[in-house]
């Protein structure tokens, strides 16, 4: 099992460094993958190299890197136990945001790493990790360190480390976010807690029926069950 998943992501690794679908392979120095465990509970998504992956071929190693290995020890997550991607694996120039159809070129590059490592929880880093992976209409502000669920992996979305290097106040929620997810990882998540993002194909509403009139007598009152509550074991 771990050998087939090493292979196949060296296999893939191999097409992304060579990778010629978007105006990105012609200013890039290098590819950039992703690195970590072929067996990661937790998968880190951000959304493009910058110029120190670029020149080096490894996601997250310039500052907003080590801002993110600081935080993953404050969280007591070690950096090799986790896999590390981004949304595009080349860099856009000037370190711009990637555009839609540069996404849409790398987009199967992604859901080959999720499908051959299958984590338990992935963590969008940034709005263009969040719209790519989740959904266009959320926003990160917004839905930060919430418990979202699509096709059976859970989403916890964060800000981008370089985010909080460029505005002072989103250290400190980065930081207490960390400490949040943190604690996530380490006991059952309730269901009540996630919101379902997974979409409902073929599924129709039946049309309305208007209802039948019923009698006074015919009325039973049935006793009512406390709910109990459901969680969900990760790990």
């Amino acid at each position: 099992m771990l050998i087939d998943k090493l292979r196949l992501l060296d296999e893939l690794a191999a097409e992304i460094k060579v990778c010629p679908k978007c105006r990105l392979a012609e200013t890039r120095t290098q590819a950039v993958p992703g690195e970590g465990s072929p067996t990661a509970r937790i998968m880190f998504v951000g959304e493009g190299p910058g110029e120190k992956e670029d020149l080096s071929g490894r996601p997250f190693i310039g500052a907003a890197g080590q801002f993110l290995n600081s935080l993953l020890a404050k969280a007591e997550i070690d950096r090799k136990d986790v896999f590390i991607a981004n949304v595009v694996k080349c860099r856009p120039p000037g370190n711009r945001d990637p555009l839609a159809d540069e996404i849409e070129a790398c987009n199967d590059y992604l859901m080959a790493q999720i499908a051959i490592i299958e984590p338990k929880i992935i963590c969008p880093l940034g709005s263009p990790s969040l719209r790519t992976l989740l959904g266009p209409d959320l926003k990160i502000s917004k839905v930060r360190c919430k418990v979202f669920r699509k096709n059976g992996i859970l989403y916890i979305p964060l800000y981008h480390p370089a985010a909080a290097l460029h505005r002072q106040e989103l250290q400190t929620t980065l930081l207490q976010d960390i400490m949040v997810l943190k604690e996530l990882i380490n006991r059952d998540i309730l269901e009540e807690e996630i919101t379902d993002l997974t979409p409902r194909i073929g599924v129709e509403c039946a049309p309305e029926k208007a209802p039948e009139a019923v009698q006074p007598e015919a009325i039973k009152a049935e006793p009512v069950k406390p709910a109990e509550s459901q969680t969900l074991s990760l790990f």
